[in-house]
């Protein structure tokens, strides 16, 4: 028998041996292999969409806690609330929020106060060194005089400062505290006024210009004593409560 002949009546035969097992048919794998592959794509593609779902819903809920224009508009609105009890309410946000100093808490008007007072003292230094300058190239015993209301005040503001800088866990205003500070800046608030007021009796030259500089310490001032005069009133609407 030729090869011809043997193909061709092997291929005969295997039409009329389909049941039998002793001569099963190769089975086909490609639409196997083909459909296991689909299944691999198609589940590696569910993975990465899930992967990426989750991803962008971690940032979603949390990108409002992170978002530092978010934050900014939180401390802002907690500054403009303290400074609407004062009564120059646009000086004493604008002289806070222009601090570089970060705020402790910026939801407790405690550390508010803090930063009015540091804003007060700091233009109160600048006046007391205009003073000086302005003492020691004019004939005027006004300006000597005024220089030391000033220091005076200065020393006031360094009072409530040092009584508000406690130790952690500390009790940062108490009853004593709150009287003793409002009764420390009101003395400030005194002495300005006596300086000004030696300044126009004796009609000094540098009336005009001190009338100036004293304008926004005055402010300042003013804008702490308010503050702390409203303290407790202040927590409440913080939801807080003495400490």
């Amino acid at each position: 028998m030729n090869s011809s002949k043997f193909v061709h009546g092997y291929g005969k035969v295997s039409d009329h041996l389909e049941d039998q097992p002793s001569f099963p048919r190769a089975p086909n794998r490609k639409p196997l292999v083909a459909f296991i592959s689909v299944l691999a794509i198609l589940f590696l593609t569910l993975s990465v969409g899930v992967t990426l779902g989750a991803l962008i819903h971690h940032n979603s809920n949390s990108a409002p806690r992170s978002t530092p224009s978010t934050a900014n508009s939180g401390i802002a609105a907690s500054i403009r609330t303290v400074c609407n009890v004062t009564r120059f309410p646009a000086s004493c946000y604008s002289s806070i929020s222009s601090l570089t100093t970060p705020l402790q808490n910026p939801n407790d008007p405690e550390s508010i106060l803090k930063l009015s007072l540091r804003v007060s003292h700091d233009e109160l230094s600048k006046l007391s060194s205009s003073l000086r300058i302005l003492a020691s190239t004019s004939n005027s015993s006004a300006l000597p005089d005024c220089k030391d209301q000033i220091d005076d005040a200065l020393s006031r503001l360094n009072d409530s400062l040092s009584a508000m800088d406690v130790s952690p866990g500390d009790k940062a205003l108490t009853d004593v505290k709150i009287n003793d500070i409002q009764t420390w800046i009101s003395a400030a608030m005194t002495d300005q006024e006596t300086c000004l007021d030696g300044l126009e009796e004796t009609e000094s030259a540098a009336l005009r210009e001190m009338k100036g500089k004293m304008q926004r310490s005055r402010e300042y001032t003013s804008n702490s004593l308010a503050i702390v005069a409203n303290i407790r009133i202040l927590l409440q609407r913080f939801n807080m409560s003495l400490h």
